[in-house]
Parts: C-alpha cells; structure tokens; sequence
C-alpha cells in the first residue's frame, strides 16, 4: 500500500488510533484524526497539530462527508453507526490498524487466533513457546499491542518473514480484506457482543472472516467439539488444509486417559500442566498443532507447556486468605467464560459476578448453580443477575470491592473465591484488566 499524500481519516484514537497515526506519519500520509473528546482533553494534541495533522472533536457526521482515500477504524466503534456506513456508502475502504499493517508489512509468517473464549492464553502459549526457538516472534491485535506498533518498531515494512501471533477479535476481523494468515483457528463460539452486533448470527458469522483469505497452502486448526463451529464452518466452507483436536473424540490432537496426543504421539500429561481445566486443555491443543507446523519438536512442545503459568486475568490464582484461595478471572466478559471458569475446580465456589449490563442471558450460567455455594453480584448488572440466577445464597452488593468484603466475610477454611464477571467492566472501571488488577490489589489487603 503507498499511502505518500494519501488522505486518511482516523476514527478513535485510543491504543489503536494512536499506532495507526504513528505508521501513517511515517509513509507521508495527509492525517485526519476524529475524536468524540474534546479538544483539551485528547492526549498530544497540540503536538500532532504541530506536525500538520488535523485533529477534530465530535461532528463526526461532519467529518465523514470530507475528501478521503482511506478511513481507520477504532476496532470499538460499532460498525453500524450512521458515520461509518455513510462512509462505505460513499466507497472509502474502512479498515482496522490490523488491515492498515497487514498491507504496509512485507510478507510475514502470520498466524491468527479468533474465538469467543480462550484467544489471549493460547497466543501468549503459542508466542512463549515459539519465542524460545525462533527469532523475530512478535504477539499483537486484541491482546493489546496494536500491529502497527510492531511493523513499526521491527521495520516490518522493509523486513520479511518474522512469526506474528496475532489475537483477533470479531471487531477487528469485520474489517479485514486482503489479511491472510499461514494458520488460523477459531478456538469456539459462544454467545457475546450482543450490544454490538445485530444478531448473534452476525457475531458468529463475522469469526468465519478469520480463514477467508487462506487457501490450500495454510493451514486451519478445526474444534470437533464444538456445534457451533460445524455449523458456522459448514456455511463458510474452510478453504485451507484442515487438522483437527477434540477432547472427546478422535483427531489429529486429542485427550486420551489424561493426557494429549498428536498424530498418536504422546506429548504431555494433564498432571504436568500448571493451568487448570479442560477448556485450556483445548487450548494447548492449537498451540501444540501451531507449533508443530512452524518446526517445533513434541519435546520442545511439551517442556514450553509445562513451564506455562497462564495468562494475567484468566482464572488467576492470587493469594490465599485464612486457607480460602482467591482466582482473578476478571477477562470472564461473558457468560460462556464464567461457565468455564467455575467447571474449572473440582468443588463449589463463591463466585463473584456483575459490571456492565451488555444484556446477556444467564441461562448458561444458572445451569452450574450447583457448582456455586455462594453467589454474590455487584456493579450495574448486579441487581439483575441476582435476579436472573435464582440461586439460594445470593449476596448483592453495590460495588466489586463491597462484593470482595462480603466474599471475605462469609468464605471458610477451604474455600475458593471466584471473580468471574460474565460482563465488561465498564460501569466501574476502564477496563477489564483495571478491574483485574483492583481486585488483586484489595484482596492481598486482606492478609
């Protein structure tokens, strides 16, 4: 892509918008950026004034009818807003930053993770490992390093070949058009984003986007597990070379009498890994598959698993309090993931759940009630989901700290305290990892 006096409007600025303009500057592009912030409050603004970029607050409607040959998307904004369709209306390609450097970027070795739950562990896995026997390994998307930031920082426009592990969202994915990873999986799909999308349909339709591109040179890692995905992957025929992994039933990498095998050769036991449950033991499944086809030896696999910790917010262990353990699952943003958050012990936890009403059912949820000896909700959602559980010990409380005190007060020796939100964060915090991180914070306090 020659983006040299290329005009470019940038729609959100955040992580994201920020890398896109830093890569766009560099290639001599005529920089538009719009902001719903007011003009004070953006960050840098006076210094990208300075160097001839055009930075304008709200009018959005406005700023769309401009003259441009390219606009970048905060992957955020929701693709149904009236400014971005009358963008594609008017025929200017709407991209990601992900799009942005896929098409700035000389060719690399791309290997792209989508799924409704357990993207961050497996690409962190996929990345720790390979990074022991590979040089130039890069992880970026949705785990929170924009892919423009490492084009940029690893000179990816005149560098080919590097490994780029690269976690994608739906959002991210619903604005790809020339991206085409070596290896792609869709880990599963479960219900989410449902204030975003219009249909739980287009959610799982937009995760199809993720192998599209590939043809029968690459490769797609398949779940046989899940009847979702075989629905989804029969309407969107998989053009790729497909391999398979099953926790129930033969494939190419499978769980037999706890322990994991590829293509009948035993790679590790369920007793060597650190991190708990069987959902992550599908997900070391793909890494196992992704890392035997970039050259790795089973041995090689099976040492990186073992020494894997797990990844910060996802069924995390804190601390223990007065012989109660406490587990930071504060990326449990939907339903599907505190399900597996809580079948991920072997006994009853007082589980910790609300924050932002995205509206989402708890069906799912209220199904393992058995499997919670104590629920105890809190936040914007919290009143609702007290509601919806029907659980019999149900503690509601109005904010995440005043839930820890209540979880504090009522745990005995031998517990497990649980924070598994089912829903974003919003409504208190900025984020899911700010929430994480103050719920570490408060419960260290408590020794």
């Amino acid at each position: 892509m020659d983006l040299k006096n290329k005009k470019v409007l940038v729609l959100g600025l955040a992580k994201s918008g920020k890398a896109a303009v830093r890569l766009l500057e560099h290639f001599g592009a005529q920089i538009t950026i719009s902001e719903s912030k007011k003009l004070e409050d953006i960050e840098g603004v006076e210094e990208y004034q300075k160097r001839g970029i055009q930075v304008i607050s709200g009018h959005v409607d406005e700023v769309v009818e401009g003259d441009y040959d390219l606009a970048i998307k905060n992957p955020g904004i929701n693709y149904h807003k009236p400014f971005i369709l009358r963008l594609k209306e008017r025929g200017i390609p709407v991209y990601t930053e992900i799009e942005l450097a896929y098409q700035v970027a000389k060719k690399q070795h791309y290997i792209a993770i989508t799924g409704t739950n357990g993207k961050t562990t497996t690409v962190k896995l996929i990345y720790d490992i390979l990074n022991q026997y590979h040089k130039n390994v890069h992880i970026c998307g949705n785990y929170g390093i924009p892919y423009c930031d490492v084009v940029m920082d690893y000179k990816l426009y005149e560098e080919s070949m590097h490994e780029v592990i690269i976690e994608m969202s739906n959002f991210q994915l619903l604005d790809i058009d020339q991206f085409h990873p070596e290896i792609a999986s869709v880990l599963n799909l479960t219900p989410d984003h449902l204030d975003y999308m219009d249909s739980l349909d287009e959610y799982y339709a937009s995760k199809m986007r993720i192998y599209e591109n590939q043809d029968a040179n690459d490769l797609y890692i398949l779940n046989l597990d899940d009847e979702n995905l075989k629905t989804y992957t029969g309407r969107f025929p998989i053009p790729s070379t497909i391999e398979t992994f099953s926790l129930m039933q033969n494939a190419d990498c499978m769980l037999k009498d706890r322990t994991i095998y590829y293509h009948g050769e035993k790679v590790i036991d369920r007793d060597e890994i650190k991190i708990v449950g069987l959902h992550n033991v599908a997900n070391i499944m793909v890494a196992i598959i992704v890392l035997a086809h970039r050259g790795l030896s089973l041995k090689e696999i099976h040492d990186g698993i073992a020494e894997f910790p797990g990844v910060e917010h996802r069924i995390e262990y804190v601390t223990t309090v007065n012989g109660v353990q406490y587990y930071n699952d504060s990326k449990g943003t939907n339903t599907d993931a505190t399900v597996i958050a809580v079948k991920a012990f072997e006994k009853p936890v007082i589980l910790l759940m609300g924050g932002h009403e995205k509206g989402l059912p708890l069906d799912d949820v209220a199904q393992y009630n058995d499997s919670i000896k104590a629920l105890i909700t809190f936040g914007e959602a919290g009143e609702r989901f007290a509601k919806d559980m029907h659980h019999p010990h149900t503690y509601c409380e109005k904010h995440m700290k005043d839930a820890i005190m209540k979880a504090y007060e009522i745990a005995e020796n031998g517990d497990i305290v649980l924070l598994s939100p089912s829903t974003s964060s919003f409504d208190e915090f900025h984020n899911m990892e700010e929430r994480g991180e103050m719920f570490k914070e408060i419960v260290k306090q408590l020794n």
